[in-house]
């Protein structure tokens, strides 16, 4: 299907107005729902009549409305669940101690999501460095970690992971990127390491009376509320497992999942949702924005598709760079699909087939471009604070917590100092074809 390139304006007014300039220009009007529903169905409902009057049009939305119910599905689910598991106390707040955490939070990303790690840990990470003065730098490197870099080996992991897992990505597929997992990650924690350790003796030498490491030592038993929510996780998993195996359809698997988080819901006091500040605000956020991505989205993936040739990608690390650029400035997961669209295209796979990336693996070119684009994704959505859903939501935590965290373009360039040599290693490593 050719679609004429006018088409995809809806798409790219939508990533521009709601994902980027509305919420650094005016976010507390964009902080509204009532707002974000008129843009949002301002712009997904023309592109909706539009598809729908072209050939195949109706089948390619009917596509993506089905994406976005599973995809709203897992990450209702995983909220929801996440919600109900609160960590009372906190470790120590040494540098040793907060790397740990960091490590633990890249480990627990790929079961219970970036968005989920990010939002369960981040309290306890943040109450185990009360004492200390300058904490911004935990922040941006939690950020860079636990909200981005770590959730890269499953498709619970990432947004971008689990639309590749509606397109007919294996479920163990993502395991086979453990190589540039470990080597990003690892290197983001031994740097924060260093960094924290310069951060602990510049403080200690500035006011020696306070005793600081002794403070950091001192910690609180650590509780789990809410260990139930443990046991829902697992099911979210096994529904997922089955789903990818066939053994489940989709019209079982996605009720089956809003059947959990409701149980969820219902079964965890009170109390613990209190102590992590839940609500259902952030979870109907994300189902408007996402609504008329997926609409909107069905007209330019075409389009990538049908022009695949003339964009000028053909090497792993081109898609790599590509797909990580856009996903910085933009939202990874759309990113995502963009850029499979395209590798897609130019082996001659159309992405009218709704699991298309099922056949782009088969190809050895393209199972190599499509780990570049998932990692270009999954460890670039860190560069900005809109490159990835959970990026904002920590940041409003710490400042609640009363970490002075640096604005939009300070944090930008913060990441992207810390971020490129490592990415330009993980791009001639892993994605070059010298």
């Amino acid at each position: 299907m050719f679609l004429p390139l006018w088409s995809a304006v809806p798409f790219v007014l939508l990533l521009l107005l709601a994902l980027a300039l509305l919420e650094v220009l005016a976010p507390r009007w964009w902080s509204r729902l009532g707002n974000k529903s008129l843009v949002t169905a301002a712009l997904a409902v023309p592109a909706a009549i539009h598809v729908l009057t072209v050939p195949h049009g109706p089948e390619a939305l009917a596509h993506s409305v089905a994406e976005y119910v599973s995809f709203l599905s897992l990450l209702a689910a995983l909220l929801v669940i996440s919600g109900g598991i609160h960590i009372r106390g906190s470790l120590a707040g040494t540098p040793l101690a907060n790397a740990g955490m960091l490590t633990i939070g890249a480990v627990l990303a790929n079961v219970i999501g970036t968005t989920g790690a990010a939002m369960l840990l981040i309290r306890p990470f943040l109450r185990a460095n009360a004492g200390r003065q300058h904490r911004a730098h935990l922040v941006v490197f939690f950020i860079l970690i636990v909200a981005n870099a770590g959730g890269l080996l499953t498709p619970i992991g990432d947004p971008p992971l689990y639309l590749g897992f509606l397109k007919g990505v294996p479920f163990d597929w993502t395991l086979r990127l453990w190589a540039p997992w470990l080597f990003v990650n690892g290197i983001l924690i031994m740097v924060f390491n260093l960094a924290d350790q310069f951060v602990v003796n510049r403080e200690e030498r500035q006011d020696v009376a306070t005793g600081l490491m002794d403070q950091l030592i001192v910690h609180q038993p650590l509780r789990i509320d809410g260990k139930r929510n443990l046991l829902l996780l697992a099911a979210v998993v096994a529904v997922l497992l089955a789903k990818g195996a066939g053994l489940v359809p989709l019209v079982v698997a996605d009720p089956a999942l809003w059947v959990i988080a409701y149980a969820s819901y219902r079964l965890t006091p009170r109390t613990v949702h209190e102590a992590n500040h839940f609500s259902f605000g952030p979870i109907i956020s994300v189902a408007v924005i996402f609504a008329a991505v997926f609409v909107t989205m069905t007209q330019p993936l075409l389009i990538l598709n049908a022009r695949a040739d003339e964009l000028g990608l053909h090497e792993p690390w081109q898609y790599f760079w590509a797909t990580g650029a856009l996903s910085s400035t933009l939202d990874n997961a759309p990113t995502y699909l963009a850029f499979t669209s395209v590798a897609a295209g130019q082996l001659g796979i159309s992405v009218s087939d709704p699991t298309y990336l099922a056949a782009l693996i088969t190809v050895p070119a393209g199972n190599e471009a499509l780990a570049a684009i998932a990692c270009g994704a999954v460890m670039m959505g860190a560069l900005t604070y809109l490159g990835n859903g959970p990026n904002l939501m920590v940041k409003e935590v710490a400042e609640e917590r009363g970490v002075r965290m640096p604005h939009f373009f300070a944090y930008a360039g913060a990441a992207l100092l810390v971020m490129l040599p490592v990415l330009v290693a993980t791009g001639f490593l892993f994605f070059s074809t010298a």
